[in-house]
């Protein structure tokens, strides 16, 4: 099962846990209710097969598909890629990321500013809605091989804060209000 907590302030080494002393666990419940953050526990090893993801896929329409390997030696430009992926931003769309090998870490904002840190590993899927502020490291491990799903053509396009402004982020903020009530929900 997927762990997350709330981060501590320290500036070191981004791919450490960063967990506060003593940690705050974020229930799954909490991480939804907080963030709008959804888990999903898949079968990595037959992810073609899972009902599962094939029923996420169906029901929120992700006709697209890649697959992306984070480490030193798969990724070009590995330094200045971390950099870019630990920026906080946000998009237009959802990301979903379904984790087939390694492990990392996913950072969301909650409605307080804090930065909740979701570890991922083999088998976790996650999907983080469209307008929230995020960013993505790896663990001390430095390898992650996951799925990305998107519905039509990829964007990858980030914004990086403040993109306040951004009709995205003004809906994920009305979803917030109502702790994702009125976002959809598998």
């Amino acid at each position: 099962m997927v762990q997350s907590w709330v981060m501590d302030s320290a500036n070191n080494d981004q791919r450490l846990e960063h967990k506060t002393n003593p940690p705050q666990y974020v229930s799954l419940k909490d991480l939804y209710t907080k963030t709008g953050v959804e888990y999903f526990k898949i079968d990595a090893n037959n992810y073609a097969e899972d009902s599962t993801l094939t029923d996420l896929r169906t029901q929120r329409g992700y006709s697209y598909e890649d697959e992306i390997t984070c480490s030193e030696k798969c990724l070009p430009d590995y330094v200045n890629k971390l950099k870019s992926f630990f920026t906080e931003h946000l998009h237009t769309d959802e990301e979903i990321r379904l984790v087939l090998d390694g492990s990392g870490y996913f950072d969301v904002r909650d409605s307080e500013e804090n930065w909740i840190r979701i570890y991922v590993e083999k088998g976790d899927l996650i999907i983080i809605p469209a307008g929230i502020y995020h960013r993505f490291t790896l663990d001390i491990n430095n390898y992650i091989k996951a799925k990305r799903y998107f519905i039509g053509e990829p964007v990858w396009l980030p914004y990086n804060r403040p993109a306040d402004s951004m009709e995205c982020r003004k809906e994920y903020l009305k979803h917030q209000e109502t702790n994702f009530t009125t976002l959809h929900k598998v």
